[in-house]
């Protein structure tokens, strides 16, 4: 089997059921997003090498899935309970918060090169949200689904203060500019 199919080439791709779209249509853009951040979640998995936060894969898995449901507008509501997906991003962020030093102050993003890859990510996700919200706006989206992705980039930013915390490296507090 080749990778290309040549399809594509005339500026249209399929959806899972055969329904081909505009590559600029909306839902495709999500999708897009979606993979851009599921590929900067492995960048920030290869940044702690033998020491990388297990949750890791199990959220680009997630991601895998999210991207799945996107590209399958007609399969009805999702395929996955994302309320599950979304508690387990919660009980992971208070369980990290506990250990954190108290947030009193914004910081800048960066640190070890695992909590700065996780920041990049973070910023992704964000991307990310947005397009499936202009998304739900036009097509629709599950409410879980966007839930799920809302909680994950509050995720990504706790998973980046523990991946300082433990490095031993020190947040930058945010200053204005001109101070």
């Amino acid at each position: 089997m080749r990778i290309y199919s040549k399809t594509g080439d005339g500026g249209t791709t399929g959806l899972v059921g055969g329904a081909r779209v505009p590559k600029t249509d909306l839902r495709i853009r999500a999708i897009g997003e979606v993979d851009e951040l599921n590929a900067a979640i492995g960048v920030a998995a290869s940044c702690a090498g033998r020491t990388h936060d297990p949750d890791l894969p199990t959220v680009q898995s997630w991601l895998f899935d999210l991207g799945a449901e996107v590209a399958s507008p007609s399969e009805g509501p999702p395929g996955r309970h994302w309320a599950s997906s979304t508690a387990t991003l919660e009980r992971s962020i208070d369980l990290q918060w506990e250990k954190l030093p108290a947030l009193k102050n914004f910081i800048l993003p960066g640190g070890c090169p695992q909590a700065a890859a996780l920041h990049v990510a973070r910023g992704v996700c964000r991307r990310a949200e947005i397009a499936l919200f202009a998304l739900r706006e036009q097509q629709g989206v599950a409410d879980e689904i966007l839930r799920f992705i809302n909680r994950l980039s509050d995720w990504l930013f706790v998973c980046a203060r523990t991946a300082n915390a433990n490095a031993g490296v020190e947040e930058t507090v945010w200053r204005k500019g001109d101070e």
